[in-house]
């Protein structure tokens, strides 16, 4: 199975409702050897229409934030924790809203394929829900976001804010909430910098002339 195989089959899934009132399956994208994974919690509006994730307000945000980290956007790997736009119907048209748990494990087997196929160095889940379908229900991530967790396969896993929490701020609220993202950030980035251990020297052959 490859990313671009994967992918084709996400978009014929229909477990859930979303699965057919979705424009588009939102996969994921960016390299496919990334060193950083970047997991969000679901697409919105803009991400259903175009069919990429991230690609809203909230997406050029977390654009500065990878390049306030010296990272461009084509060097990590972008997706998000279900792959169709959850929505709520409301007299006004269709409203986004945080993924169920149903909706969230059927699409887990996307996901953990994806986590196989890049083999990241590192994890960033962006949010509460994407944290929790990694370290479950009682995570509460203004009071555990921010340190270093096992993820999948013993990736280090970091979480902190999604863009879009931080868009929702105001006044002096925002800039508090941008340090704890900034923080967050820097412990990525020095994670990234620490040098790759060495392979352990190869023993020699007992029978070696």
């Amino acid at each position: 199975m490859t990313l671009e195989e994967g992918a084709r089959v996400a978009a014929a899934c229909r477990k859930c409702a979303i699965g057919a009132e979705r424009r588009n399956n939102v996969y994921g994208e960016g390299d496919p050897r990334a060193r950083l994974m970047v997991i969000g919690e679901g697409p919105g509006e803009t991400e259903d229409k175009l069919g990429r994730p991230f690609v809203g307000r909230a997406g050029e945000l977390l654009n500065k934030m990878l390049a306030a980290i010296d990272l461009a956007r084509e060097s990590v790997y972008i997706c998000n924790i279900v792959k169709c736009r959850p929505t709520l119907r409301t007299p006004g048209g269709l409203r986004n809203r945080a993924p169920d748990p149903q909706e969230i494990a059927n699409c887990r087997p996307f996901l953990d394929e994806q986590i196989a196929l890049v083999q990241p160095s590192i994890i960033l889940a962006l949010g509460a829900p994407s944290a929790k379908s990694f370290l479950g229900a009682s995570f509460a991530i203004t009071k555990m976001r921010g340190r270093w967790y096992d993820g999948p396969h013993g990736i280090p896993l970091m979480v902190t804010f999604h863009p879009a929490y931080v868009l929702r701020q105001t006044g002096g609220e925002i800039n508090a909430v941008k340090r704890l993202v900034w923080n967050d950030l820097k412990q990525v980035r020095a994670k990234l910098d620490e040098p790759a251990p060495e392979p352990a020297p190869e023993q020699a052959s007992l029978f070696e002339a």
